[in-house]
């Protein structure tokens, strides 16, 4: 596991990091997130040194900027920027220059920093339980264990504690978005009934919405001529297989370095075309539903995609539920998430043992609305869930039962009753239809609060010393 490796581990947590949710302490209020700054047009341009300097001047750390008192150094700024330059390659995406790159790592760590700020001066705080569940998911999206991960992180010049401390404030961060911009949002019945509308007219006909099943086969940077051919022979047997008709969720899971192959059996969910990058919406542009395009070439490695969807109205047809039941510890002074985890960790091990039910001991502890019927949420479509608790669901099969699992709601243990295909009803299709919009409100309503919180903020830019 290279930087790249890595960046994609805090990309995905960072994916689940970005959500909220609301009904059942479950549903999600949908995702949010920043492309390149226009926070700061004041913001004088900053060029990280070329990889051709100086080993004294690679190596100089100074403070480029102050965000309410919270310094930013050059080390911050460049390995902020190598890390979003290999998301953007690991999704197939053009790179920015290197002066843009640069300054939208600086804005994004002054955003961070000033909301990390805000966050202790209110008291929040992540328990060590949380961040070692994030690392834990992190070692498993990398499919490594944590002792490896960790000495892979040390040889790239990472700490366990640095990496840790970088989690603890990724957590720290979405709970202050969850607490300061999830109540700004409301969706109506109007506003869905605007929403279909909107998808139905002819103005929006030709908008096509697509889920696209993803293998990716990583090429490491440098590679020789021999490892190229071998990375692309290997991303071409997984196209042979999936080709042939086997399912493509094994054989993600089987060749795929990409990490939802094995939380969502390689697909990426169902968005617009013009959010997927332009070498995968070109690649599967004249593919029937179900259709196989691959392997293609990015800077990353190379991909096989395949359509499993494809909609005008934002909305799938055909969709995997899932039936599931859980017991729920709320945390709080009383109750830490380690304590809570430790008792969860307990039934589940009377559980496995025939020793319990999970039924009776969720009717009997749990502190969610569903205790009463034992727990049961009932069947539920993609994206019902918050994240963290919808990618647990997708690893289980069923009957199986998960470890206990943090969320914003407190812990959580969860067992997989049932899966199946099913299409939507016409109703499941509007609840879907009012995730989405809830979603587009969340990503408004986090940009506004990002802007305001940098208006109030005094940022102070300094020049690179002589």
């Amino acid at each position: 596991m290279n930087h790249r490796a890595i960046a994609l581990g805090l990309a995905c947590l960072a994916s689940f990091l970005t959500q909220g949710a609301a009904a059942q302490g479950l549903r999600p209020s949908g995702a949010a997130g920043t492309g390149l700054s226009r926070m700061s047009p004041a913001a004088p341009s900053f060029t990280l040194p070329a990889s051709g300097a100086s080993t004294a001047l690679r190596q100089a750390d100074f403070i480029v900027a102050v965000g309410n008192s919270e310094p930013v150094t050059t080390n911050e700024v460049r390995a902020r920027a190598t890390r979003i330059a290999q998301q953007m390659a690991q999704q197939g995406a053009a790179l920015p220059p290197a002066d843009v790159l640069a300054r939208e790592a600086l804005e994004r760590l002054i955003l961070e920093k000033i909301q990390l700020q805000l966050a202790r001066e209110v008291g929040m705080k992540v328990d060590d339980f949380a961040v070692g569940q994030a690392e834990e998911s992190v070692a498993k999206q990398n499919n490594v264990s944590l002792a490896e991960m960790h000495r892979r992180l040390a040889a790239d010049g990472i700490s366990k504690e640095r990496f840790r401390e970088e989690l603890r404030n990724q957590l720290l961060l979405q709970r202050l978005r969850e607490r300061d911009v999830q109540s700004r949002v409301r969706v109506s019945d109007l506003d869905v009934d605007q929403y279909l509308r909107e998808q139905q007219s002819g103005a929006d006909a030709s908008r096509l919405d697509i889920n696209l099943g993803h293998i990716l086969v990583t090429v490491p940077e440098n590679a020789s001529p021999a490892q190229v051919s071998e990375r692309q022979a290997r991303a071409q047997r997984a196209a042979d297989k999936v080709r042939a008709g086997e399912d493509f969720a094994a054989v993600a899971a089987e060749f795929s370095d990409s990490p939802e192959a094995k939380t969502a059996g390689g697909l990426l969910g169902m968005r617009p075309a013009d959010r997927y990058p332009e070498l995968f919406v070109s690649a599967t542009a004249q593919l029937p539903v179900g259709g196989i395009a691959g392997p293609v070439r990015s800077g990353a490695g190379f991909h096989v995609l395949k359509l499993a969807d494809k909609s005008t109205t934002g909305i799938p047809t055909l969709v995997t539920q899932n039936h599931v039941r859980h017991i729920l510890l709320r945390t709080g002074p009383q109750l830490t998430e380690s304590a809570a985890a430790a008792r969860l960790a307990d039934y589940r091990r009377r559980i496995v043992a025939s020793q319990a039910d999970f039924a009776e001991l969720a009717r009997e502890h749990s502190q969610d609305g569903s205790a009463k019927q034992g727990g049961d949420l009932g069947w539920a479509n993609p994206g019902r869930y918050v994240p963290e608790f919808e990618q647990a669901v997708n690893a289980l099969k069923p009957g199986d039962i998960s470890e206990p699992l943090v969320s914003r709601f407190g812990v959580h243990l969860i067992q997989l009753v049932e899966r199946r295909e099913a299409k939507l009803t016409q109703r499941e299709q509007r609840d879907m239809a009012r995730d989405t919009v809830r979603e587009k409100k969340v990503e408004e309503a986090l940009t506004t609060w990002m802007q305001e919180l940098r208006g109030r903020a005094y940022v102070e830019y300094r020049e690179a010393p002589q």
